[in-house]
């Protein structure tokens, strides 16, 4: 497991359940993040889609849960989103580190709050992500259904990256028109 350092902080001389956690909250995942949105034909005949872009804060809270196999981890998520999302979100994450190097993978749900291009409302994210040897697929995607208020009915998926240490996201979704 690589040590990364970010904002001053080195997961060095970790225990192994500790280092994963301070090397998932430091960004060890974050080649995890490059993917590609996915939408349906469904989807987009229910309604036009859009792509917005913009930048987040994140903050992992390692989590005892008292498992007794140190290759496992979970973690409290609280995120602020900025830009067409202008939103907090506030989720658990699970993750498991393999023996292997750089083989790891997670599970995440968050649900959002706030607004997105001035429709009021909250949602949940769904997050899958692995990383096979360094090959890193990542799927993020509203939770079917989960949209209320100005975002009921609500699809869409949506893209990771950080570089220099922050955090972008592009969303790609849609919104049916009202019935």
């Amino acid at each position: 497991m690589k040590n990364p350092k970010m904002r001053g902080r080195s997961c060095a001389g970790a225990g192994l359940l500790a280092g994963l956690v301070c090397w998932l909250s430091l960004g060890g995942l974050a080649s995890l993040y490059e993917t590609s949105p996915h939408s349906t034909q469904a989807q987009e005949k229910k309604a036009m889609t859009t792509r917005v872009n913009g930048e987040f804060e994140v903050k992992l809270t390692p989590q005892d849960d008292k498992s007794e196999d140190p290759l496992f981890g979970r973690m409290l998520i609280d995120k602020q989103f900025h830009g067409p999302l202008e939103a907090v979100s506030k989720g658990q994450m699970l993750a498991a580190r393999t023996a292997v190097k750089d083989s790891a993978g997670y599970v995440a749900i968050e649900k959002v709050n706030g607004t997105l291009a001035g429709r009021a409302g909250t949602f949940a994210l769904q997050h899958s992500g692995t990383m096979t040897r360094g090959v890193p697929s990542l799927t993020v995607t509203v939770v079917p259904d989960s949209g209320t208020g100005q975002l009921t009915g609500l699809t869409g998926s949506m893209t990771i990256r950080i570089e220099g240490g922050k955090h972008f996201y592009e969303f790609e979704y849609a919104i049916p028109a009202a019935q």
